[in-house]
């Protein structure tokens, strides 16, 4: 199984140029995914620079034939004529999906700029059984808000494992297999050195298995690989980490590869990718 997590920047590249077609292109030749998480995907903001306002979930919908897609707007505001704008996360499976979640994340009081967060949670059929894929995209400006984001995205490892196939229910009360099998990626807003991320990866008083870290879990001892401010940064600042792919340690000996492509521009991110056999 093939994983792809990118945050695309509403699919606009470091040439100012919004395209949903060239980031569907880009992740097919650098890993033809699987299961593709993608963070920063727009609904109808066109004041976002160089957007029309394009509705991004059926662009790549279109791009991606036989996946399942499925989004979280973590912002949902009116817009114009009685439209709605979204802005959030998207999931694509070429695996079958059974139940999906999105799940909302602490957004306390703050002085700082700041916008509601989501995790949106799909159970996807792997080849080798099925596992939780969770994507994400932290606060950017807040330390607070993702320290309290992280702590919501523990409880939901614990809390969301209790529905068992064994119990009774019809209709929208049958319950499906939820496994204790997961990936969390996606944009953490944080660099490997924050405490967070040691946070995220600390045991659980229940008996649930822990995270790991994909990229510590396979190159242990070496740096992290730069994933944001790579080609395009201002002054003073330096490119870091801050995008992850964290699963939980069940699925370790699974773990075969993680990369990070460099070279892309078509975001101001660059995309990951990890394969689990």
């Amino acid at each position: 199984m093939r994983l792809l997590t990118w945050n695309v920047q509403w699919c606009r590249g470091l040439d100012g140029i919004v395209d949903a077609a060239r980031i569907a292109r880009e992740a097919r030749r650098i890993a033809d995914p699987d299961v593709l998480c993608l963070q920063e995907i727009n609904l109808g903001f066109a004041d976002l620079p160089g957007s029309q306002g394009e509705d991004q979930v059926a662009a790549l919908q279109r791009e991606f034939p036989g996946y399942s897609v499925f989004f979280a707007g973590a912002v949902d505001v009116p817009g114009n004529e009685g439209a709605r704008r979204r802005f959030g996360n998207l999931i694509g499976s070429r695996f079958p999906v059974g139940r999906v979640l999105r799940h909302t994340l602490p957004w306390p009081r703050t002085k700082a700029p700041s916008m509601p967060r989501t995790a949106l949670e799909a159970i996807v059929q792997a080849p080798f059984g099925p596992l939780r894929v969770i994507t994400t995209h932290l606060e950017y400006y807040s330390s607070g808000h993702r320290a309290a984001q992280i702590e919501r995205l523990r409880e939901l490892h614990c809390e969301t494992n209790q529905e068992s196939v064994a119990e009774d229910g019809e209709g929208p009360f049958a319950l499906l297999p939820h496994p204790q099998s997961a990936i969390v990626c996606g944009d953490f807003n944080l660099p490997p050195e924050d405490p967070l991320r040691a946070r995220m990866l600390e045991a659980f008083l229940a008996d649930m298995p822990k995270f790991v870290d994909a990229w510590e879990t396979l190159h242990p001892g070496e740096e992290h690989p730069h994933t944001f401010r790579v080609h395009e940064r201002e002054e003073g600042q330096s490119p870091y980490c801050c995008d992850y792919v964290f699963l939980t340690e069940d699925l370790v000996a699974r773990l075969r590869s993680i990369s990070v492509d460099a070279q892309n521009r078509a975001s101001d991110h660059q995309p990951v990718i990890v394969e689990l056999g």
